[in-house]
This record gives C-alpha cells, sequence and structure tokens, in this order.
C-alpha cells in the first residue's frame, strides 16, 4: 500500500479543490464533548472512565439501588453530521452553500466560525448532543425537539424555491445527512424530488449525492425501508453514494433481510458480503463503509478495502465519521480512484482525531505523507 500513498499524494497536489460547489444540509446540534468521571483526585484533577465497557459496568452496579456520576464538560463545537462534514470540506477550500438548523431566526453562536467559511441558510433551532467521549467509542444523548421543524416548507420559507432550484442544479455534490435525526426528512426527500429536482434537465454528468442515515436503529424498519427504496430515485439524477458506520451496515443489512439474522447480529459477514450486498440491493452509485480501523467501498460494483492510520487514544472522536465522509467524498469529487479516496477519507478522519480539529488541504497531504514515512 506504500506506493499508493505517494501515488496519492502526486495526484492530490495536482488538484484544486477550490473548482468545487458544494451543498450540504439540513440537521445541526451544538455537541457538547465531554468526559465521564472515574475517580475525582481533587477539584481540578480526576481520572477518567475510559471504556464504554467500564461505564456499563458501573450503570449496572446501580441497578435496583442508585448512583452518581460526574460530567466534565471538555468543550461545545460545531455538531451534527451535515456542519461537521460542511466544516471538513469547507478545509479543503471548496465553495460550499449549507442549509440547516443552525438557530432560528438568527444564527447560534457556535456557528459563526462555520458561517465565516461557507454561505448559510438557517431554517430552524439546532439540537443539543451530551457526547461522552471514551477510548473505544463514544454515547451520544441527544435533545432534538427542534429539528420536526426541519420540513421541506420551512426550507423554501427561508431558501425559496427557485433559489434552492439553483442551488441544486449548479452543484458537483448534493449531501443530505443525519436522515435518523430529523423525523421529516423523508417527506422532504420526497418533495425536493416532486417539485424540483425531477423538473430539472438531466445531466450528462451527474452531479454525486451523498446521503449517511446516521444509525438508523431507533426508527422503525418501515421508515428505513422506505427511505432507502428512495435513493433508486435519487440516482438517476445524480451518482448516490450511501455513508455507512459499521454498525449501521450491519443493522441495515438486518433490516433489509439479506443475511440470516445470527451472522449479523454476532458480526460473522465479511465486510466484502456486507458491502456488496447493500450495493447490490440499493443499485446505487456506491456504498461506502467505514470501521475504526479501515474503510471499504463497491463503486461499479468492485469492492475496495484499505486499513486506516488507527490511533489507540484519541484526542476528539465525536465527527470522524463526518470527516471521513468529507474526506471520501472530497477524493470522489476530485475524481480520485475509489481506493484512493478511501485512503484521503481516512487520512482525514486521523487528522481530526489526532487534532480534534479538521486538516486544511495542505494539512491533508502533509499527514499522507507522514502516514507514508510511519511517522504518525
Amino acid at each position: 500500500m506504500e506506493h499508493k500513498k505517494l501515488d496519492l499524494i502526486k495526484e492530490l497536489k495536482n488538484k484544486n479543490p477550490k473548482l468545487l460547489k458544494l451543498l450540504i444540509g439540513f440537521d445541526g446540534f451544538v455537541d457538547e464533548i465531554i468526559h465521564v468521571v472515574d475517580k475525582r483526585i481533587n477539584s481540578d484533577n480526576f481520572k477518567r472512565i475510559e471504556t464504554i465497557e467500564d461505564l456499563a459496568k458501573r450503570i449496572q452496579k446501580a441497578s435496583g439501588l442508585s448512583t452518581n456520576i460526574e460530567l466534565v464538560p471538555v468543550v461545545k463545537k460545531i455538531g451534527g453530521n451535515g456542519p461537521i462534514m460542511c466544516n471538513a470540506m469547507a478545509s479543503s477550500g471548496a465553495l460550499i452553500t449549507y442549509v440547516g438548523a443552525l438557530g432560528y431566526p438568527t444564527l447560534n453562536d457556535v456557528f459563526h466560525t462555520l458561517a465565516d467559511k461557507v454561505k448559510v441558510y438557517t431554517i430552524e433551532n439546532p439540537g443539543h448532543s451530551d457526547a461522552l467521549e471514551f477510548n473505544d467509542g463514544k454515547l451520544i444523548l441527544g435533545k432534538m425537539s427542534s429539528l420536526t421543524n426541519v420540513t421541506y416548507e420551512q426550507l423554501i420559507a427561508v431558501v425559496g424555491e427557485d433559489n434552492l432550484k439553483d442551488l441544486i442544479s449548479e452543484t458537483d455534490m448534493f449531501a443530505t445527512v443525519n436522515w435518523s435525526m430529523l423525523p421529516n426528512m423523508t417527506d422532504l426527500w420526497k418533495k425536493l424530488l416532486d417539485k424540483i429536482i425531477t423538473k430539472l434537465p438531466k445531466k450528462n454528468h451527474r452531479p454525486f449525492m451523498f446521503i449517511d442515515l446516521a444509525d438508523p436503529e431507533k426508527r422503525e424498519n418501515v421508515e428505513i425501508i422506505e427511505a432507502l427504496n428512495l435513493l433508486k430515485e435519487f440516482n438517476s439524477y445524480f451518482r448516490v453514494i450511501l455513508g455507512l458506520n459499521k454498525k449501521e451496515a450491519y443493522d441495515v443489512a438486518n433490516v433489509l433481510d439479506l443475511f440470516d439474522d445470527a451472522s449479523l447480529k454476532n458480526m460473522q459477514v465479511s465486510l466484502e458480503d456486507l458491502n456488496q450486498a447493500l450495493y447490490r440491493y440499493l443499485d446505487v452509485h456506491a456504498v461506502v463503509i467505514h470501521p475504526v480501523d479501515r474503510s471499504c467501498c463497491v463503486v461499479d460494483d468492485v469492492f475496495y478495502e484499505e486499513l486506516g492510520p488507527y490511533v489507540e487514544k484519541p484526542q476528539l472522536t465525536t465527527g470522524a465519521g463526518d470527516n471521513f465522509n468529507a474526506g471520501f467524498m472530497l477524493g470522489m469529487l476530485l475524481d480520485l480512484k475509489p481506493d484512493q479516496a478511501l485512503l484521503t477519507g481516512m487520512s482525514t478522519s486521523g487528522y481530526y482525531v489526532r487534532n480534534a480539529k479538521s486538516p486544511e488541504f495542505n494539512e491533508l497531504i502533509e499527514f499522507i505523507g507522514d502516514w507514508h514515512k510511519n511517522l504518525i
């Protein structure tokens, strides 16, 4: 794989992401990153609970009794799949319009840094996420009642139908993410198709459309299937790419009944078989899956897989998947090969979890070089 990284660096140095025009929506969250206290040493210092398993044991011990769990806020930041993905892609210099729940009628303070980089339309107040971070994952506790107002009608009221038509017709990529947290997203998709997208002239070179369901486990199976079936309709006008993390991929395969329940529950189905089955059922341009230590995709019925630059103790994990999505789609938009796009995605997320920020385009190239030299 070493030659791949050198080839990727050469490719990226000849690309200009500032030529890209992107449209991303429609969620928005204020993320509060939180550590969970194991032992309090003094007023300023504590030992944190490092794994979800250890927290589960602490909670299990309280069953039938009670316990106190101390939470320590670390930072408040831009949250939501859309804003994080947007922020990461903006670091590459692409021209982006973001439409979503960033504060209404005025922008929430946490999103001012995003508005400095991209054009924003804010259509509703954001949700709020308490992101409990651990070395082996995170627990996101969401408060999202305001997101019920993210509707097609509200979208048009703020953006305008003609303006939205122009934004969609001119974009190189339309990303609509966090379906699970937006209860009216399926209806919004249907109305976008009916009132705008089907009325646009078809292009010989279709733009990309990126979809992220964002952990659909809490939604009813019939809703998930309905949403997934809409992707085929979008694929007539876009090159649709569905992004999933490992858990989501197995959950969706279970909903679609692609393998027997026991094999999926125990994750005995290989990533390749899983990826291929999802791709063939959905009949879209690509399906990409990103576990923690690798990533894979099927594009044009060909399977690709690459190992990633795993880090045992990340500085920040909330948003790592969105940064992978941003990097992967940046690679696809820059006309890289799918395996190169996987490396670009993992490099973007790898930089993010180590530095608690998304890389600028030159920093991304430098990170890939350091990865090649085994310096990370």
